[in-house]
């Protein structure tokens, strides 16, 4: 797996974790809990995410192989084998 990729599924787990946070906060009665929710998203998306973001646009920059992404838009979807 390359430098990109990995940076890719991290950016992936991460999107994942704080839509996690955001359908807790929406979930929970409990208005501290809402807002500890809410505010740690908030946290994983502008401290986390944006740079990694960055990051991954600086190696995709300096290394084209590393452009996952477009790799990943070129490639025809395969389906399911159908029974």
């Amino acid at each position: 797996m390359t430098v990109g990729q990995k940076i890719h599924v991290c950016l992936s787990q991460l999107e994942s974790a704080a839509a996690s946070l955001k359908s807790f906060a929406l979930d929970t009665n409990d208005q501290k809990a809402k807002a500890l929710y809410s505010q740690l998203a908030q946290t994983v998306e502008t401290q986390v995410l944006q740079p990694l973001k960055n990051r991954a646009n600086q190696v995709e920059a300096q290394e084209p192989t590393y452009k996952v992404y477009q790799q990943a838009q070129q490639q025809p979807v395969q389906q399911p084998a159908q029974r």
